[in-house]
């Protein structure tokens, strides 16, 4: 159900979007409001209910649930969640926490700032020039006007499938890799000096000549 794709009227996406998109979340748990830290922040795609605490993962076991936080009292989710459920692409992303994420809704702005040439196609928020809407949100009320646009996860390349058999030399950061090569020049190095015999030093003998036979003095 969560990799269904429903484009029929007023259907348009995954069919566990809309409803996540009006949740209400961070609020108190109402299956457990006895319990310490019961606030609801998590959202299981598959049973697309009401936002859920901790305490209700074990009714939610190998089920899809994401979850979600705030960002200047607004709901936002990683894009390392989200995207693997649907195509992002198009939805500005924004950095919080050294964490990528999306918007959930549209937060629409009184005017856009002075400068800007792009902004969101459905709340006028402005945008970088390479993107098209604020939020999944609004993503999804493009999709009511461009046929184009759609939430479907394209087939992975070949060089995305094999991304995962990469060298580990491939993977290493450059930088990383600069570091290991000159430890193994420096111990290749010192492997050699210890082979290698060493420059015997330069001792200057000194060759002290033997002294004659003594001779008495003669007689007066």
């Amino acid at each position: 159900m969560v990799g269904l794709m429903i484009r029929s009227g007023e259907e348009i996406g995954p069919p566990w979007l809309k409803p996540l998109l009006k949740t209400s979340f961070f609020i108190p748990c109402e299956v457990h409001p006895d319990s310490t830290k019961n606030e609801c922040n998590l959202y299981c795609l598959d049973c697309m209910g009401p936002a859920l605490c901790s305490y209700c993962l074990s009714d939610h076991k190998d089920h899809h649930v994401v979850q979600i936080r705030r960002s200047s009292y607004h709901n936002v989710i990683r894009v390392s969640e989200v995207s693997k459920f649907i195509d992002i692409s198009g939805v500005q992303t924004y950095i919080i926490n050294s964490a990528k994420i999306v918007f959930l809704n549209e937060r629409p702005q009184q005017r856009p700032g002075k400068g800007v040439t792009n902004t969101c196609e459905i709340c006028g928020r402005s945008l970088v020039d390479a993107f098209r809407f604020c939020s999944l949100g609004c993503k999804l009320g493009g999709m009511k006007r461009d046929p184009e646009l759609t939430f479907t996860l394209r087939p992975k390349t070949m060089k995305e499938s094999m991304h995962g058999f990469e060298s580990d030399e491939e993977s290493t950061p450059k930088k990383m890799r600069r570091t290991s090569d000159r430890e193994e020049t420096m111990s290749h190095n010192e492997k050699g000096r210890a082979i290698s015999p060493g420059t015997p030093p330069n001792v200057t003998c000194r060759i002290s000549r033997r002294k004659g036979i003594p001779h008495r003095a003669p007689p007066f």
